[in-house]
């Protein structure tokens, strides 16, 4: 296994919708051992703390939840994940998923800089695809992939030069699409794989399906893992329960294969509400499917020539 050094980054994004909780999120990452889990495995970590949104003046919207905040948060977390892939293998310990509008936007800049594709894995019982206008509830954790995939209508935030292709993304785990995020969602090329494809085919055939045009390529791949992804009985530290979800095994199976495929750059662990959870197991579960991304398995699977 390769050893990569491990830049753990606290973004206690809470202004992504109306339930808070999430702040807590980034210290119950470093309570469930997440740092030491890392460690165990061989790589080196380095926690930069929790980073702060930049400087913003609040304002009233009709429908918008704390816009002002999102976009300081945005602009703030840009700036750091961009600085932090120069350096490591960031992972982003949240805080709601609002955080992705801005990790990703980073994590796009970097990419540009290096001249290669940026791909994005999203883990999620939700599409998070809507933009300012088409949300109902104006909750901006369900805008992230709208944004960095270049729908329009993100006044205020920054521009995005270059939007991730929409070839590039795939989202696997949906179980609760609002009806404007299907339409707009249908009229796509992203890969969309929700829980009867997976009840259906096993979640291993689509993962590696996308997988294998990462490394065809040459891509970096962020990961975004909503807790959502998993089924509220085994994670129920999230606001956003939908029942249905993966169980424990589907969680660690994408993991392993991140893992095995070598080609994961970057991290979101998102909308972990620790006010929500039970004794701490859905801190604990997340860290441990953080460490099978990382490399932890029961044995080792050498390639071996037949």
């Amino acid at each position: 296994m390769s050893q990569k050094h491990c830049i753990l980054v606290g973004a206690p994004v809470d202004c992504g919708k109306a339930r808070k909780g999430c702040l807590m999120g980034p210290d119950a990452y470093r309570t469930a051992g997440l740092a030491e889990a890392l460690t165990g495995l061989g790589h080196s970590v380095s926690d930069m703390g929790n980073i702060a949104p930049r400087p913003y003046t609040p304002k009233a919207h009709p429908k918008l939840i704390a816009l002002e905040e999102t976009i300081a948060w945005t602009e703030s977390l840009a700036d750091s994940s961009e600085a932090a892939l120069a350096e490591g293998l960031p992972i982003f310990m949240g805080g709601d998923h609002a955080l992705s509008l801005g990790t990703v936007l980073g994590v796009m800049r970097h990419a540009e800089t290096q001249n290669r594709p940026l791909f994005v894995l999203w883990l999620d019982a939700h599409t998070d695809f809507h933009t300012l206008e088409s949300t109902d509830s104006g909750n901006l954790h369900g805008t992230p992939l709208g944004y960095v995939t270049g729908r329009t209508g993100f006044d205020g935030f920054p521009a995005i030069t270059t939007p991730v292709p929409q070839d590039n993304v795939a989202i696997i785990g949906l179980r609760s699409v609002d009806a404007a995020e299907r339409t707009a969602l249908q009229d796509t090329t992203i890969t969309h794989v929700d829980m009867r494809q997976i009840d259906e085919h096993g979640i291993a055939r689509p993962l590696q399906a996308f997988l294998d045009t990462v490394e065809a390529a040459g891509g970096m791949l962020h990961v975004s893992l909503d807790v959502d992804f998993l089924d509220p009985s085994v994670a129920p530290a999230v606001g956003t329960t939908v029942p249905g979800g993966a169980t424990v095994r589907e969680g660690h199976l994408v993991m392993e294969m991140l893992h095995d495929s070598g080609l994961m750059t970057s991290l979101d662990l998102v909308e972990l509400n620790p006010f929500l959870d039970e004794r701490g197991r859905t801190a604990s579960l997340m860290v441990d499917l953080a460490a099978s991304a990382l490399g932890r398995n029961v044995f080792d699977r050498p390639t071996r020539a037949f």
